[in-house]
């Protein structure tokens, strides 16, 4: 579950859209949550935000990865607003499958990576542990609060934090609430990078163009196999082995990677 305050009486008048979607290049997209009255916590509108721009970056063949960032500079997102919990509307928050937010349990091709800059708290964390990478900065808060407003993290954290920090420090998390900084998250292996503040975005950039950069369909074929190997252990991702293989003799990205690499050349990917 997520939890989190909000400011119902905020930003009167017009404003922004709660999340917004942007080309950095043709093939890297990134995604903004931006509602600093209420410290990104996730509504209706925000929901529908997320929900929009994963159907907008599968659907568009040209994009290859998404960073997903807050516009906020001291908060990542604080989790779901608990004005819409409060008012009984909490499944305005979880539309079909997709989960909280529209993205913890959506269906995704591509390779999302979360930018995770001051307070990622209770469904804040859920979003971020649902991205394929996580970057942070030192000065980063992760914490996992649910057990003491009579919740749980049942979007994520209780399903993936084990799977990706020791299950010794993904239980002391989950039990005491407490959070953890930047730079311990990154020494558990939550987050794969680490840059101060003014880096950070830097980093996530340059990140996503050198996955764009590799064949897309070798890297979702991967994405692919490595999320089936952590949902259900080893075997499975094994038993798909024999299909992946064959995707990838017959997608002509193998042939166009061996003739870059002979011929000296950046390779030119079938279909980008």
């Amino acid at each position: 579950m997520h939890a989190s305050k909000a400011d119902a009486t905020a930003g009167a008048g017009k404003q922004s859209p709660p999340v917004t979607l942007e080309r950095h290049t043709p093939q890297v997209a990134v995604v903004t949550l931006h509602r600093p009255e209420a410290a990104n916590a996730i509504d209706a509108a925000a929901t529908a935000g997320m929900r929009d721009a994963v159907r907008a970056t599968e659907a568009d063949v040209q994009v290859r990865v998404v960073v997903l960032r807050s516009g906020h500079p001291k908060v990542f997102c604080a989790g779901a607003d608990l004005t819409a919990i409060g008012a009984g509307r909490t499944q305005e928050l979880f539309p079909g499958d997709g989960g909280f937010a529209g993205f913890v349990r959506a269906q995704r091709r591509k390779p999302w990576i979360a930018v995770v800059d001051g307070i990622a708290m209770a469904g804040g964390v859920e979003i971020a542990l649902a991205c394929d990478l996580m970057l942070c900065s030192p000065g980063a808060r992760f914490s996992l609060p649910e057990v003491s407003r009579g919740l749980a993290p049942l979007a994520g954290g209780l399903q993936r934090l084990p799977g990706r920090i020791a299950a010794a420090a993904a239980m002391d998390m989950i039990l005491t609430g407490e959070a953890i900084d930047g730079i311990r998250a990154w020494q558990l292996g939550l987050a794969s990078r680490i840059a101060p503040s003014a880096e950070l975005m830097a980093l996530a950039l340059t990140t996503a163009n050198v996955i764009a950069g590799n064949a897309p369909g070798a890297v979702q074929d991967s994405l692919r196999m490595v999320r089936l190997a952590m949902a259900f252990g080893e075997e499975a991702a094994w038993s798909e082995t024999p299909r992946a293989e064959q995707e990838r003799l017959h997608s002509g990205e193998v042939d166009e990677g061996l003739r870059a690499f002979l011929e000296k050349r950046p390779p030119y990917w079938p279909g980008a």
